[in-house]
């Protein structure tokens, strides 16, 4: 017996996609960019925040329905890292990371964290 799951439109609608809103001028216009970032090509522009977040539900129903009738795939949401991670280094270098932690007076876990976002500004 098969255990396959049938993504219909309803499954993808209730999916928490990432939406990217862009306030944007030209000449003595303002109006609002903003697309879906999981879903190429699925944008839409309103004069007001509220106006673009309903255009783009129904531009976001619209593509789904068109990627279904294609049988082509449709991407889903990108999911948060947990924030865990495993990893494997040199002897000597957690050596001198747990001695450098020590010193600080705070966890080996929290001087890596210190240390990686110091490298990643």
């Amino acid at each position: 017996m098969s255990n396959v799951t049938t993504k219909n439109l309803n499954y993808y609608l209730s999916l928490d996609y990432s939406i990217i809103i862009n306030k944007v001028k030209e000449d003595d216009h303002e109006y609002y960019f903003g697309k879906i970032a999981e879903l190429e090509g699925c944008h839409t522009d309103a004069d007001t925040v509220d106006e673009l977040m309903k255009e783009l539900e129904e531009v976001k129903k619209d593509y789904i329905k068109l990627k279904l009738e294609h049988n082509d795939k449709i991407p889903e949401p990108n999911e948060m890292p947990s924030g865990k991670i495993v990893l494997r280094m040199p002897k000597t270098l957690h050596w001198r990371l747990a001695g450098e932690a020590a010193q600080e007076g705070v966890s080996l876990n929290q001087y890596m964290i210190y240390k990686l976002s110091r490298s990643v500004e």
